[in-house]
């Protein structure tokens, strides 16, 4: 059993959904690695990891049918870690036939329980739970240990234990507190580990992974951005045949990536359609169309649609509804737009991993909806297209630059598909998007001119409809506040709020202050992403 600890810095990841279609979206890699999870905080962190050593890999449910597993045809298996205790009435429990599958696999905390249950070892409640950076004394050094120094220090999250291993097995690494804290069986391939070596907290962590990849799966690295758009070029070309295709482009690093990607498959068959749909920042609409028109020669269609969003949002404050509201509306602008088109059956659109496992997977609980998953509608007319859905922000980045896009557009900070529809709580009206707008380009500005764009992940401001009092001109104003929002992520799936210097933050305060008549405070948001999420809604 893994205990959740109450610290900022490891990341706490959520189960990722079982993909809709084989090999993320189109052709499955040459060298596949799956990790079954069991609802570990850490399993996106060992897809990344793994990712890292060039070795391609997806998420599945602990359950996934042993038929769906072998036609995926990994070359190895990851058990993730997970809040149970194996000894218990309807712990989660792999299937028996997995483990004659012949397949290398690496057990991680819970999978590494599951696995000396399932295969006759003993696994108790622990008298000492360990939780946090532990001594481990290496015993065994073969294949995941192998070059390390035997003294190390992990990062450990249990309140069970691994009493005896099961026949064949032996033990290779303990602490002061668990006497199996590594054991394998080389015979059967079989490894497993009671710490977590995908978190940065296990330094070496990377290279106990890349020892389980390469010594016993036999990797070779395969898998890189070249190669990924290779895959992905010959996958779109066989979902989409002769038809045309709409790519919905806000000007982000996502969708342009798609964009790229789709047109240099398709080619002329692609039309992209740029929605300004009244929630863009300040002069944003006419920045995106001369970057867009400069960096790409494809159809590019512009649609004003603010007046038909705002309507659709009036009255509305549920920050669910708000998303379902602007994620229906923008799929029925591409529907219209694509009626003008012969043969406009697909929709092209930067999904990637994180809106999908944030929107809620079987596995996983809901976060937020976005727009662009959870936010679509049942009834949609077009088929989509998605060739970024099992990556990562930074490999998307990856691709972009491989791909040959503009620095300034690769490394652009993400903005939501919903815009300051979720950066306003509650109602959104043109007023209070016009003093949200003032106020956020003065803390891009800010940020750009002291040099940190590229330094944090997200730098932007919110606006809270509740007023206060405050002076000015020696005269009371009751004006709304603005939240400052600057973190710094990899990924975003975690995030830590950014210790920006105090001189930045004067400035900043001091112009929205002068500058945006109606706001007379700023308040700095200083929660990381857990518990809190980046965006406010």
């Amino acid at each position: 059993m893994s205990l959740t600890p109450q610290h900022p810095d490891p990341p706490a990841f959520l189960a990722a959904p079982t993909p809709t279609d084989p090999g993320a979206g189109g052709a499955t890699p040459d060298e596949l690695v799956l990790v079954l999870d069991f609802g570990a905080q850490y399993t996106q962190l060992i897809a990344r990891r793994i990712r890292e050593c060039r070795v391609y890999c997806e998420i599945l449910p602990f359950d996934t049918p042993l038929d769906v597993i072998q036609k995926r045809n990994p070359v190895g298996l990851v058990f993730s870690g997970g809040p149970s205790s194996v000894y218990e009435p309807g712990a989660p429990q792999i299937a028996p036939a997995v483990y004659q599958m012949g397949l290398p696999i690496l057990g991680i905390c819970y999978g590494m329980q599951a696995m000396a249950h399932d295969l006759g070892g003993k696994v108790s409640a622990a008298t000492l739970k360990e939780f946090g950076k532990t001594q481990l004394d290496v015993l065994d050094s073969t294949v995941l240990f192998e070059g390390l120094n035997p003294d190390l220090i992990c990062w450990m999250s249990h309140g069970d234990t691994v009493e005896e291993p099961p026949p064949g097995f032996r033990v290779s690494a303990a602490t002061e507190n668990c006497p199996v804290a590594a054991m394998y069986d080389p015979d059967r391939r079989f490894y497993a580990v009671q710490f977590h070596p995908e978190v940065v907290h296990t330094p070496w962590g990377t290279e106990v992974i890349r020892g389980f990849l390469e010594k016993v799966c036999g990797t070779h690295g395969l898998w890189t951005m070249e190669s990924f758009i290779e895959q992905q070029v010959t996958a779109i070309r066989r979902q989409v045949g002769d038809s045309q295709v709409v790519c919905g482009l806000s000007g982000g690093i996502d969708s342009c990536t798609v964009a790229a990607l789709v047109h240099k498959a398709v080619g002329d068959q692609l039309t992209c359609i740029f929605v300004n749909h009244g929630l863009l920042r300040k002069g944003e609409a006419e920045d995106v169309q001369r970057r867009l028109a400069a960096a790409f020669h494809i159809n590019l269609v512009y649609v004003d649609a603010e007046e038909r969003f705002l309507k659709r949002l009036e009255g509305v404050t549920d920050p669910e509804r708000k998303r379902k509201i602007i994620g229906e509306e923008f799929v029925r602008v591409f529907e219209e737009e694509s009626c003008k088109l012969r043969d406009a059956t697909f929709l092209a659109q930067g999904t990637l991993y994180p809106d999908v496992i944030e929107s809620g997977t079987k596995s996983a609980a809901k976060i937020k909806t976005h727009h662009n998953v959870g936010g679509l509608p049942e009834n949609m007319n077009l088929k989509l297209v998605e060739p970024l859905r099992f990556l990562f922000k930074d490999e998307v980045r990856a691709v972009a630059e491989e791909l040959g896009l503009p620095t300034d557009m690769v490394w652009r900070q993400p903005f939501p598909g919903p815009g300051l529809a979720i950066r306003i709580t509650g109602e959104v009206t043109k007023e209070r998007l016009e003093l949200l707008r003032a106020s956020d380009w003065i803390v891009i500005d800010e940020i750009k001119r002291s040099g940190l764009y590229r330094k944090v992940w997200q730098s932007f401001a919110v606006l809270v409809p509740t007023k206060s009092v405050g002076v000015m001109g020696d005269q009371r104003t009751y004006a709304y506040p603005i939240v400052l929002r600057v973190v710094t992520s990899e990924d975003a799936m975690t995030a830590d709020w950014a210790r920006l210097p105090y001189e930045v933050l004067d400035r900043i305060s001091s112009r929205i202050v002068n500058e945006v008549p109606g706001i007379n405070r700023v308040v700095l948001d200083i929660t990381s992403k857990p518990p809190a999420t980046i965006e406010w809604e």
